[in-house]
């Protein structure tokens, strides 16, 4: 019978340990003024905050205003009921990771990468394929065991997936920056639906990426992991190559979600 995980509870941190201190901001759609600091300060109280204290107010444009909030909530949780799937990978470095590659594939890993549909951001699928990388960490094209393509901004779903397939990749990566209304859902889906119908569903790995994309996600949408905010190269390229490994049956499980048999 499983243990019953120890209670953590815990609550956000200003000035002192479980103060409940928490900084907010968002915009209310009311020109610059006193009644609109003291409207985002009633709007807090309204959401259950207490000891409000508007810290700024910045016009954002005609008849909309800016605030960042101070405030205190009552509120705890648990830390240990948490359960969240999570990638764990043991690293290895630039080097090791090149040399496992020419040891155990034997050729170079083939990796396609695009932002999808509509969205014109690149900053996210550059910095992980772009040779200079990202935080002094090197992108997939340095690596001379890697065979990266990067496809740029605004590429349809369907053409990624003709590219990827005519270079028979190993993995395509779908970076989806602009999250407005969800829109990077609603592409993402319909990358998948078009994966399906291309028959690569469940044979090339499908890594999906962006500022509000986490493994949760990606797993819900029917990608094969996600990666968000703060993900650098290393941390997908080894994921790859632990992924084409475990595939090509070379080397026993190393990549697992959080709470999974190792």
């Amino acid at each position: 019978m499983a243990t019953k995980p120890t209670k953590q509870i815990i609550r956000p941190y200003g000035d002192r340990r479980d103060d409940g201190v928490v900084q907010l901001s968002f915009t209310l759609p009311v020109p610059l003024s006193e009644k609109a600091k003291e409207a985002a300060a009633v709007f807090a109280r309204k959401m259950g905050f207490s000891d409000v204290k508007v810290a700024a107010a910045e016009r954002a444009a005609d008849s909309y205003t800016f605030f960042i909030v101070y405030a205190r909530t009552q509120h705890s949780l648990d830390y240990a009921e948490i359960d969240v799937p999570e990638v764990v990978v043991k690293k290895l470095g630039f080097d090791d990771l090149n040399g496992l590659i020419k040891e155990k594939v034997g050729r170079r890993i083939v990796v396609f990468g695009a932002c999808t549909g509509t969205d014109t951001h690149t900053v996210g699928i550059d910095a992980i394929l772009n040779m200079k990388g990202y935080a002094g960490d090197y992108g997939l094209e340095r690596y001379p065991w890697f065979e990266a393509f990067n496809l740029g901004s605004q590429v349809p779903n369907e053409e990624l997936i003709k590219r990827a397939m005519a270079r028979n990749a190993d993995a395509i990566l779908v970076s989806q920056v602009v999250t407005q209304r969800d829109v990077h859902k609603d592409n993402s889906r319909q990358f998948i639906e078009a994966a399906k119908a291309a028959g690569i569903h469940g044979k090339t790995l499908l890594l999906l990426g962006g500022p509000r994309v986490d493994l949760k996600l990606a797993l819900e949408l029917g990608f094969d992991v996600g990666f968000g905010p703060g993900t650098k190269p290393s941390d997908v390229a080894n994921y790859i190559v632990h992924q084409v490994l475990q595939k090509e049956g070379k080397e026993e499980k190393n990549v697992h979600w959080e709470g999974e048999p190792k």
